[in-house]
């Protein structure tokens, strides 16, 4: 199969030609003749698999081919993402497909100046990538209009909700016009996307080329016990052990994330940190001078997760596994990407069992385990699989409580001045120090 015989047409075979695209992949085989034929659709492949070739290509073809040209403060197509960093990710690859089309392109987010993104709105824009809140602000300030809307894409509609963003997604949706083309595309379809796809979708085609929810194949994936505290000191360890050139490292807070930066600093090892905290150009900045290999060690919170795409990324390291399982998926997805391989090592700890233990139920995988030399955990790490169980240690007996004012028998109680309690027949157990192992010592 070409990308010809998708029916595309020759402007974006040339510029797919100088990109290096040879083959579709199959989400683009299937999404493709959908989108060009008008149809809403529902997708759900892996990270990696080139989900936004599979809705962009299609998209900039019915641009170009029909409809009015834009109007000022008009768009005629929206991609909502969840985070900056993959509304540039997104433009930057749509960008580069309209290279031989009459079509403007344009990303709006949040973290920088929005009177430069009203200026450019000015004059109307036929593709615009934004994040919820920036747009509904531009909205708000009649810097845009949505009355030349055709199609609305939502790429990773699932992430947009784990960050907060269905209220805004709500408002988004009841001032858009009504008969327009709708496109879902993610990695992942929780039960929430599914509802809202349920409202925002006509009758939509699903596709889905890969199980729900399974990591992609390319990546191998194993699990390192050891105590919270020695998670840096183990990260060092095993950075050195396996001369790790260039990695990503996600860590649950910014805190987390300025922290590791700092040891890793301290130490003379080149790293730096991106989070939302940051402002928008020091985040791009950090990750530029990564992908440029300036950069050997890169530490991210979770915005991170969506929206990186790094060639040929060989390792991607959870410091702490995440909350929502499936930004696991995510995470590791950075690697093993357009059929490459990669490795993901997950960092965990005692507290993190059950984290562990929902991540292989959502993947349905139970993740090899390894534990360094020198660095054993004290505080063990129960055993996990892919059916939810935690296999805990059996519990030690408990010691029967000793009532205030009673005597203690051999397993029965007596409380004092309990004229009708029989009289022991032995003689109540006198307490000992449980420092004193020694052999109690007879009465004479």
């Amino acid at each position: 199969m070409t990308f010809a015989s998708l029916g595309l047409i020759e402007p974006l075979l040339r510029s797919l030609e100088t990109l290096g695209y040879q083959t579709p992949t199959p989400v683009q085989a299937q999404a493709i003749p959908a989108v060009l034929a008008g149809r809403d659709l529902m997708a759900a492949a892996q990270t990696g698999t080139g989900k936004t070739a599979g809705f962009a290509l299609p998209l900039l073809q019915l641009l170009a081919m029909e409809g009015p040209k834009v109007a000022s403060n008009s768009v005629r197509a929206l991609i909502l993402v969840p985070t900056r960093e993959l509304a540039e990710q997104v433009h930057e690859a749509v960008r580069q497909y309209a290279e031989n089309l009459p079509l403007s392109t344009y990303a709006v987010y949040g973290g920088v100046s929005i009177n430069p993104q009203m200026m450019k709105l000015r004059k109307g824009v036929d593709v615009l990538v934004a994040t919820p809140g920036r747009l509904l602000d531009l909205y708000r300030q009649k810097a845009l209009k949505f009355n030349q809307l055709q199609t609305l894409i939502l790429d990773e509609a699932d992430r947009m909700l784990d960050l907060g963003f269905s209220e805004e997604l709500g408002n988004i949706y009841r001032v858009l016009p009504k008969q327009r083309q709708t496109l879902l595309f993610s990695a992942t379809f929780s039960d929430a996307i599914r509802l809202l796809a349920g409202q925002m979708l006509n009758d939509p085609l699903s596709i889905e080329v890969s199980p729900r929810n399974v990591a992609a194949s390319t990546v191998k994936q194993w699990v390192v016990v050891v105590d919270k505290k020695r998670k840096p000191e183990l990260f060092v360890h095993l950075m050195r052990k396996g001369k790790w050139k260039q990695v990503l490292v996600f860590a649950k807070t910014r805190n987390g994330v300025d922290a590791l930066v700092e040891k890793l600093q301290g130490l003379g090892i080149n790293a730096d940190g991106i989070h939302g905290d940051k402002p928008q150009a020091t985040r791009q900045r950090a990750l530029d001078r990564f992908k440029a290999s300036e950069v050997q060690i890169l530490v991210a919170t979770d915005v991170a997760a969506r929206g990186l795409d790094i060639e040929d990324l060989p390792l991607v390291v959870n410091f702490d596994l995440p909350i929502v399982a499936e930004d696991y998926i995510h995470r590791i997805g950075r690697t093993g990407r357009a059929g490459a391989t990669g490795q993901a090592i997950s960092l965990v700890c005692a507290d993190e069992v059950n984290l562990l233990s929902a991540i292989e139920t959502l993947t349905r995988q139970t993740l090899p385990r390894q534990m360094e030399h020198d660095f054993e955990p004290e505080h063990r790490v129960p055993d996990t699989d892919a059916s939810g169980q935690v296999v805990k240690k059996p519990k030690k007996p408990k010691k029967p409580k000793t009532s205030s004012g009673g005597k203690r028998n051999l397993g029965k109680w007596v409380e004092s001045g309990d004229a009708s309690a029989p009289e022991p027949s032995i003689k109540p157990v006198r307490k000992v120090p449980v420092f004193n192992t020694g052999p109690r010592k007879k009465k004479p």
